[in-house]
């Protein structure tokens, strides 16, 4: 039996994660791609966060269902559908994390995340 996916709220929308990896660099494409979603997040009150290590980030995500489409993790959309955005004490952390950064003039954080 086919099931409609289930419904999002784009206003619940409250992380946006940018991964890439050292091979990625070059990708101009990936690169304009990655600006104008941050410059969406920017215009929309949404934290943007960036980080490096793709293969950890997968064993993170866990494997995809399967016979799900293949993932593109390059961009993630965290969204939390509580009325209040940051009840969840991580996704508190990270919006923490976020606005640190920004006041220290780094306007999208980064994390390399290290392999185990």
């Amino acid at each position: 039996m086919l099931r409609p996916p289930p419904r999002r709220d784009p206003d619940s929308v409250v992380l946006c994660v940018l991964a890439t990896d050292e091979e990625d660099e070059g990708d101009i494409a990936l690169q304009i791609h990655f600006t104008l979603i941050q410059a969406f997040c920017c215009d929309n009150d949404i934290h943007i966060l960036r980080v490096s290590g793709m293969q950890r980030l997968a064993s993170i995500l866990g494997d995809p269902e399967p016979g799900a489409e293949p993932r593109d993790l390059h961009c993630l959309l965290v969204t939390n559908p509580h009325t209040d955005a940051w009840k969840s004490q991580g996704l508190a952390e990270v919006a923490s994390y976020c606005a640190e950064s920004r006041d220290r003039n780094q306007w999208v954080p980064y994390v390399c995340l290290q392999e185990r």
